[in-house]
């Protein structure tokens, strides 16, 4: 049986519930911990900051437009600010796979904030949840806003930069690689030469054009519906409250965050979270495509290509003493793979947006805050543990090339596409290189020589 101790009575419009005594939420928290025994997880530690900066926001401006007391929005500015310092963060407590909208969510932010302005307020005074700490704010106002708020701060602080630093890298690779000539391949087959420096640069430049695509994401993300309540139409609002919320945000934050060019729109859709989800769901396509490319191009080291070595991390067998595989590179794949399933998460979510709201908001908050967390750490471990300490196998990359059928095709100018045809056929039928076909043939002149020579096709 258990002790009466570990718990105290709390009570909301539903009736009475038991929540452990040193809880920091209350009663309506409790009912989402006992009806969502979900997954385990919970909301990460950036939205949980959000909340706070909203809180304390909307305290501040609550206490400057004469609607809550100046002691109590002292008090709750503080408790807010602890939220945002992560002090209080066991006591988030409500289950990713809530109630819709993520109700549960914000009067667990209230009802911690509430306790512990009280506390701090002392005796005087009963802080309520509801009336103090939600004072002018709706959870469908909120819970959008904090996630934009979020994922903004992730992208700027964390991803922009994990992104930057890639493109940084391979860019260096393409500078120090552009000497080195190989053979390029199209269907997994012999192409005509190229330089390892291009193909560097072509991962830098891909790279490069998702940067900006997410910077042009992220400023569509700074519109936070603060003020909206409801449904948009801003009930029970002071004039003046919109503007100075989102100017205190700006404050606390120091992003440029605006109101809504349409609040209504803002509170229909979860449209800015699908849209950059679906710029990141490129990047991890691109991603794939860029370590696809060198697991190719590292494979081996003796039965494969064998034009880069990557840098060795790990043992890579049990059975097999020596073997090192591209470990860091399959890491970054099965990451990419898992933001590819959670886009279509996302859309899939996107689609409960039903007239006013969308009630999906909070699985779509934790899939895309995760989404932005697993690429900026896959792509760092990728830059610093692979990108970085790739080197090139000149002879390797020459030998190919001289082997490649794909130098035929400098013949075509002079002998024509069908004679230059037969030609690289002879040369695979006989396993020969196309100059020594052309010595076989009598045709190994000057020209013919230069036509074939790599560096002049690159």
């Amino acid at each position: 049986m258990t002790s009466q101790k570990q718990y105290r009575m709390e009570n909301d419009t539903l009736g009475n519930i038991m929540v452990p005594t040193t809880a920091y939420y209350g009663a309506q928290t409790q009912r989402a911990v006992e009806n969502f025994p979900i997954s385990g997880i919970v909301l990460p530690r950036e939205f949980i900051k959000a909340q706070g900066i909203i809180k304390a926001a909307a305290s501040s401006v609550n206490v400057e437009l004469g609607t809550l007391k100046p002691e109590l929005g002292a008090a709750i500015k503080q408790a807010a600010e602890e939220v945002i310092e992560g002090k209080w963060d066991a006591h988030f407590v409500v289950d990713v796979y809530q109630a819709g909208a993520g109700t549960s969510q914000n009067m667990n932010a209230n009802e911690v904030i509430a306790k512990r302005a009280t506390e701090i307020i002392g005796a005087s005074e009963q802080i309520h949840p509801n009336d103090h700490v939600n004072m002018s704010q709706s959870t469908n106002d909120t819970f959008p806003s904090a996630l934009h708020i979020a994922a903004s701060e992730n992208l700027k602080q964390e991803l922009l930069p994990a992104i930057g630093r890639l493109h940084e890298e391979l860019q260096k690779k393409a500078d120090t690689f552009m000497p080195v000539l190989k053979a390029g391949r199209t269907h997994l087959h012999d192409g005509v030469p190229m330089r390892l420096g291009q193909e560097f640069s072509g991962y830098a430049e891909t790279i490069h054009m998702i940067y900006q695509q997410l910077e042009h994401n992220l400023q569509a993300l700074y519109e936070i519906g603060l003020g909206g309540n409801a449904i948009g139409t801003s009930v029970n609002l002071q004039p003046g409250y919109i503007p100075k919320i989102i100017e205190e945000v700006r404050r606390r934050t120091n992003l440029p965050f605006r109101q809504p060019s349409n609040m209504f729109a803002f509170m229909q859709n979860m449209s800015e979270p699908i849209r950059c989800m679906l710029t990141l769901k490129e990047l991890a396509i691109h991603l794939i495509k860029i370590t696809s490319d060198l697991r190719l191009l590292s494979s081996g080291p003796r039965t494969g290509l064998a034009e880069i070595t990557l840098p060795a991390v790990q043992p890579g067998s049990t059975i097999m003493p020596g073997k090192v595989n591209p470990a860091i590179l399959e890491m970054t794949h099965m990451v990419c793979s898992q933001i590819i399933g959670y886009e279509t998460a996302i859309a899939t979510a996107g689609m409960a947006s039903q007239l006013e709201i969308n009630v999906m908001m909070p699985m779509i908050a934790h899939t895309f805050l995760h989404s932005i967390n697993l690429l900026t750490n896959a792509i760092d471990t990728l830059t610093t543990k692979c990108i970085s300490g790739i080197h090139v196998n000149e002879e390797i990359c020459k030998k190919w090339m001289e082997a490649s059928l794909s130098l035929v095709t400098g013949l075509s100018p002079t002998l024509g596409y069908d004679m230059a045809s037969q030609i690289g056929m002879k040369a695979d039928e006989e396993y020969k290189t196309i100059k020594d076909i052309l010595k076989d043939q009598g045709l190994f002149t000057e020209e013919n020589q230069q036509a074939i020579d790599p560096k002049g096709m690159v």
